[in-house]
């Protein structure tokens, strides 16, 4: 299991295409779960921040092994999502990992996430 948290910096002027971009994945929900199930990305929330005149996103997620990368993805809303992420993603900004100190998941959620089968988890 990999839990993470990283920032990354939002190109100056692209405000208004994150709103989109956002707005894009909490409108699309039902199709963004179904991408994270191929992922096996239990976890996975986009956290906002403007500071000292730049605006950053934060990805925090829990992500089991041996899921498939977005980028290899062919479902529709993966390409939509990287098209966004391509326009508005500082590539000049090198990504910051926080650290992770503490994770705290129940034993019982933590047995469900090793179990899963790339079927969500979901009893058979």
């Amino acid at each position: 299991m990999n839990v993470e948290c990283t920032r990354f910096r939002v190109k100056r002027g692209k405000t208004e295409k994150v709103n989109e971009w956002l707005a894009f994945l909490n409108d699309h929900m039902e199709d963004v779960l179904v991408t994270l199930e191929g992922e096996k990305m239990y976890v996975e929330t986009i956290f906002r921040e403007f500071l000292n005149n730049e605006e950053y996103l934060y990805w925090y997620s829990v992500q089991g092994s041996g899921g498939i990368e977005v980028e290899k993805s062919q479902h529709w809303i993966d390409k939509k999502h990287l098209k966004y992420w391509e326009e508005c993603i500082d590539q000049t900004y090198k990504p910051v990992d926080l650290h992770t100190e503490v994770v705290m998941i129940p034993t019982y959620v933590r047995k469900i996430m090793d179990n899963n089968n790339g079927d969500g988890g979901r009893p058979k």
